[in-house]
């Protein structure tokens, strides 16, 4: 007899006490650790609002290039981690010390192109966010003279940056959430300590305003990833593949074009999308500094209440990507199942409160009226937005547990440059809609994603073992 309709569906996306226990020993340390480190980044983002609406849309402006410079990391690497996740589900230590010697070369060239743009080309892609709209000129040159301050600073950064993401996403692939979670507690300690002393200039120190922010920032970040390279060379037995893999910084040919094959597209993704990110703050700056604070306002409690379900969104590529390593299928496909319906339900949580978020939270800041407009309204979208992105952060990286990253690419930035991006682009100089208008018609558009992700999903193309012998 047919299993009837809604314990089927229960069946289905609704975990046991033991298979939550299993996906929060693996989310929890990562969700603490985002969420203290996007909770500094919201009292740092208050505390430089408090100088003033142009330093604060300065910084806001840097940060959106910054986030492509991260993006590249996160997709250079995630790319390689892939394959990480996979030979530590199969037991292969070898094969893991590879996958590092690729990040380390990944990492060091990535950071080397983005650090060579942003210093040649960091006025003009500043600019490029600078349009006048109901924006004085005086204004706009002071944000530009704010964002050259941050920027140069923050790109010391860089460095430390990239080697703590390779080390993280080891320890994270071979089950080792808990050390990256404590030496982020650790970094957004000295981030906040720093903040207030660099910032306003306490303890007689020099008031620096934004060149504080991001002095304190560039500390914090060393800071961590010294705790986190400690950590693992003197902890070889918890994590035996960091023994020998100093011994040579050569990776076999073979593995290069494995991993280039799979971590390629990867990568050409990440960029795209963020690049398109960034393009798209760019259509909803052409109506001027007030939109790129505000939505800079919305964005820090956004990035804040989304963690959770996008922490487990993303945790779908190790939980599903270890099973897939081991062979075991099935098991696969119903982690996958359970943990898209759990992130799409954690995500109306986090609507409801940046709904009510909208209601106070731009009074924080030390700005006008019309910019505490802009942010309540891009809160309230946002709000609507959150179980599509979920399922979509679940999509994702789905897909590219499986090795699927071509279609990760066509799926991700594919839509972004394809379908988002022209219709904001036109929209903005082709019609008076305001900023958050604009947002909602390309949110409305990305529906199209929605279905195509889920079906490809349920096709099932992802279940692929990448590492089985033979």
């Amino acid at each position: 007899m047919k299993e009837a309709f809604l314990p089927r569906l229960k069946r289905k996306y609704i975990g046991d006490k033991n298979f939550y226990k299993m996906v929060l020993a693996i989310a929890v340390p990562i969700i603490i650790q985002n969420g203290i480190s996007n909770f500094v980044s919201l009292l740092d983002n208050i505390m430089v609002g408090q100088i003033g609406t142009n330093e604060m849309s300065g910084v806001s402006i840097v940060n959106q290039l910054h986030f492509v410079y991260m993006l590249c990391i996160f997709g250079g690497i995630g790319g390689i981690g892939i394959f990480t996740a996979q030979y530590f589900g199969a037991g292969n230590e070898e094969g893991i010390r590879n996958t590092f010697r690729m990040k380390l070369w990944m990492g060091f060239i990535l950071t080397a192109i983005g650090a060579a743009v942003l210093w040649f080309f960091g006025t003009p892609l500043i600019r490029l966010y600078l349009n006048e709209g109901a924006s004085e000129a005086s204004d706009i040159a002071l944000t530009l003279s704010f964002a050259h301050q941050y920027l140069e600073i923050l790109m010391i950064s860089f460095p430390a940056f990239f080697l703590l993401q390779v080390y993280n996403s080891m320890l994270r692939e071979t089950g080792e959430t808990v050390i990256p979670m404590k030496a982020g507690l650790i970094s957004v300690g000295v981030n906040l300590v720093g903040n207030f002393l660099l910032i306003y200039g306490y303890l007689g120190l020099p008031k620096m305003g934004v060149a504080g922010a991001a002095l304190a920032t560039v500390i914090a970040r060393y800071v961590e990833m010294l705790i986190v390279v400690v950590w693992t060379h003197t902890h070889k037995q918890r994590e035996p593949w960091i023994k020998g893999a100093f011994r040579t910084l050569f990776v076999p040919w073979k593995e290069v074009g494995r991993y280039l094959a799979k971590g390629l597209p990867l990568l050409i993704n990440e960029t795209l999308w963020s690049a398109g990110q960034a393009v798209l703050a760019q259509c909803f700056s052409m109506r001027g500094l007030a939109v790129v604070a505000g939505i800079n306002i919305a964005n820090t409690l956004n990035n804040f209440l989304d963690i959770i379900f996008i922490t487990l969104a993303n945790s779908i590529g190790i939980i599903v990507g270890q099973a897939l390593g081991a062979g075991k299928l099935e098991e696969a496909k119903d982690r996958d199942n359970k943990m898209l319906a759990f992130a799409v339900a954690v995500s109306l949580i986090s609507a409801g409160l940046e709904i009510l978020g909208s209601l106070f939270f731009p009074n924080f800041y030390n700005t006008s009226a019309e910019v505490k407009a802009v942010a309540s309204s891009f809160l309230i979208a946002y709000a609507f937005a959150c179980p599509k992105n979920a399922f979509l952060q679940g999509a994702y990286f789905t897909l590219r547990a499986g090795g699927r990253t071509i279609r990760t690419l066509i799926f991700d930035s594919g839509s972004v440059w394809g379908v988002s991006i022209p219709i904001a682009f036109l929209l903005s100089r082709l019609t008076g809609l305001s900023a958050v208008l604009i947002f909602v018609c390309v949110a409305v558009a990305d529906l199209s994603k929605v279905a195509l992700g889920y079906v490809w999903v349920k096709k099932n193309i992802w279940l692929v073992n990448m590492v089985k012998k033979g």
